[in-house]
């Protein structure tokens, strides 16, 4: 069970693949998973980038996605591929991708949840649920009612904090997502485990 999603953004840190070594070394196998999401980088960059986290990756049984780059996912050997809401529609990933690779969504509101579900999706992201830089917050009552729209894992992000994650969880949700709370951050691997600790409450 993917309790704690950490999005990348390279910016926040000297060194993107040490960061998410740190994180991920600091919680057990197979809670975590990392989406790499820099979206300013070429192709080339990107594959670069994604085959050098993809040891890091697996050595802590952490699925790899790659967001919105089907292409760069398959040439990676990466977990999956996680789809902005107005990306690619989750039917095409999926034919391009195969049966056996994920395939994540990030959704808004409880009826993109549904669809995201029936299209085929894995799991979905749904957020804001709490103030996150220049977007507004839905709020742990929409959380429930995106959880419930579904029967699939539906994962908060937006302002994610020890303290809202686990309100996320007794709100339903399966996990939470977050870049900031655990890139932007001295010490990658202690702000992990503590919202890993907190999500598993």
């Amino acid at each position: 069970m993917i309790r704690l999603y950490l999005v990348t953004d390279r910016r926040l840190v000297p060194d993107l693949v040490a960061a998410v070594r740190a994180a991920l070394s600091s919680l057990p196998p197979g809670v975590a998973a990392v989406q790499l999401r820099e979206k300013d980088l070429p192709a080339a960059a990107l594959l670069d980038l994604a085959s050098r986290l993809l040891p890091v990756c697996k050595a802590a049984s952490a699925p790899l996605l790659i967001n919105d780059r089907v292409d760069v996912a398959r040439a990676a050997g990466a977990d999956g591929v996680h789809l902005p809401s107005r990306g690619l529609p989750v039917a095409q990933a999926r034919a391009l991708l195969g049966p056996n690779r994920l395939v994540g969504v990030s959704c808004h509101a409880p009826e993109e949840i549904a669809a995201a579900y029936s299209d085929g999706a894995d799991f979905a992201l749904f957020g804001p649920v709490w103030d996150s830089p220049g977007k507004a917050a839905r709020g742990a009552a929409a959380l429930k009612d995106a959880v419930r729209a579904a029967p699939f894992p539906v994962l908060a992000i937006g302002g994610v904090t020890a303290e809202t994650a686990s309100q996320a969880m007794e709100a339903g949700a399966a996990g939470v997502a977050c870049i900031r709370a655990v890139l932007g951050g001295a010490d990658p691997g202690a702000a992990a485990r503590e919202l890993y600790l907190a999500a598993s409450l």
